[in-house]
């Protein structure tokens, strides 16, 4: 019966893995279907803000009292987990606690910790459940969360609370079989004594191993829909910190081909000599931005601090740079299941631009950077509206007509203004 167990666990593991495995292969596959952009320098810089923004979530302690409460999810997900390394090893091995023989009494210290952990986090999700459903903060009842999406973090936060009380019951189980005064913990410690009194020993056992199989299959799960949930930003935090752009936030990059374009035009000589090849200005669909940008659209966490920090949202325009983000990943995966189906992309009549984000909301867009500042995982929604913006006004001369007349004078006059470039001086005089 044991061996049977084992091979039972072994191919839950498998398959679990095996999952995963693909669904983040995919993802990977569709993050690279953008341009590509080196983002390689300064990598001691890199690690610091490693540190300091996903390990740390410095950003997040602007708000203490939601960063504390952050912080606990966080760091149970990640300590907890933990114990979920003997869970795996027990189910392969068919031993039961393989770790508390070799730890001794650090061994409780350790589960101790876990458990305190694990009722703290399940305080702070029925905390935040509370927030998105019966306070609804502003940023929480925005129809930039209509259907799914204001789900998927409540399933996230009942998940966790199952998950933490699967571990909690599981222990108080333990110790009411095992009856042995030196084995106790803290919180499950106070919930034994009233299961020995309710249930047999062999009711005891088949709770145990109840609570240890719904435990780890729900882990298992919770992987599993990482991949289609914003929650994969537990993953993706730390990449996308990494890569992100360590420029100015104010400071813009240039086109390469609108460089040469001016540099030509004042230099002809320079200009190459043959047919010139077509060249493409922003961005129309995801395959035109950079695979950081995309990588960025998978690391949103839909918290919603850009859109509440943007001006133009604030003041009601229909600007939200979480929105770009979500348009921007539901795109991508639309791209990506077109390619996984057809072998390579067939048109399907649809782009970003347009189909998804739409001219106005562009428009609205200040270019203040309020919305890189204020994520706490390093996106920028900005880099996708000015990718956006070009191709706009640079392929599709799709532009404000207050717009065109300064294009217009830059394009004659090499400034803004209506004058010639010889009476440039004539002001001094």
């Amino acid at each position: 019966m044991q061996y049977v167990q084992q091979v039972e666990f072994l191919l839950l593991l498998s398959i679990a893995i095996a999952l995963f495995s693909k669904n983040i292969g995919q993802i990977r596959k569709n993050i690279f279907l953008g341009r590509p952009e080196d983002l390689s320098d300064s990598p001691s810089l890199r690690w610091k803000n490693v540190l300091l923004l996903a390990l740390g979530q410095k950003k997040m302690f602007r708000n203490p009292f939601v960063a504390v409460m952050h912080l606990i999810i966080y760091v149970g997900f990640i300590i907890i987990n933990i114990e979920v390394l003997e869970i795996i090893l027990d189910g392969l091995l068919g031993t039961h606690r393989i770790f508390q023989k070799p730890l001794g009494s650090f061994y409780f210290f350790l589960i101790n910790s876990f458990e305190i952990l694990a009722f703290l986090v399940i305080i702070v999700c029925v905390i935040f459940l509370l927030r998105r459903n019966v306070i609804k903060l502003k940023r929480f009842i925005s129809k930039d969360l209509n259907g799914w999406p204001r789900s998927d973090a409540n399933v996230i936060l009942i998940t966790e609370i199952i998950l933490m009380g699967l571990f909690i019951k599981m222990n108080a189980a333990d110790i009411a079989i095992s009856n042995n005064p030196d084995e106790t913990f803290i919180i499950s410690g106070m919930i034994a004594p009233l299961y020995k009194q309710m249930f047999s020993h062999g009711q005891l056992e088949l709770i145990e191993r109840t609570c240890w199989w719904l435990h780890i299959f729900g882990i298992f799960a919770f992987l599993n829909y990482l991949p289609y949930s914003k929650h994969l930003h537990i993953l993706l935090a730390f990449p996308n910190t990494y890569y992100a752009r360590l420029k100015p936030m104010g400071e813009i990059h240039n086109m390469e081909n609108v460089q040469n374009e001016v540099k030509y035009m004042m230099q002809p000589e320079l200009a190459p000599t043959g047919e010139a090849q077509p060249m493409k200005f922003g961005a129309k669909d995801v395959m035109d931005l950079s695979w950081k940008n995309l990588l960025d659209a998978y690391s949103c966490t839909e918290c919603g601090r850009c859109s509440s920090a943007c001006p133009a949202n604030i003041t009601g325009k229909v600007l939200s740079p979480r929105k770009i983000m979500m348009d921007t990943r539901d795109r991508l995966e639309e791209v990506g299941l077109n390619i996984k189906k057809n072998g390579s992309f067939i048109d399907d009549g649809k782009t970003l631009l347009n189909n998804y984000i739409t001219v106005e909301e562009l428009r609205a867009c200040t270019t203040c950077n309020a919305c890189v500042q204020e994520c706490p995982v390093s996106i920028s929604p900005l880099d996708i509206i000015i990718e956006l913006r070009r191709s706009l006004i640079m392929e599709d001369s799709n532009a404000p007509q207050e717009w065109n007349g300064m294009f217009s004078n830059i394009e004659n006059n090499f400034a803004p203004w209506k004058l010639s470039p010889d009476d440039r001086d004539a002001w001094t005089s």
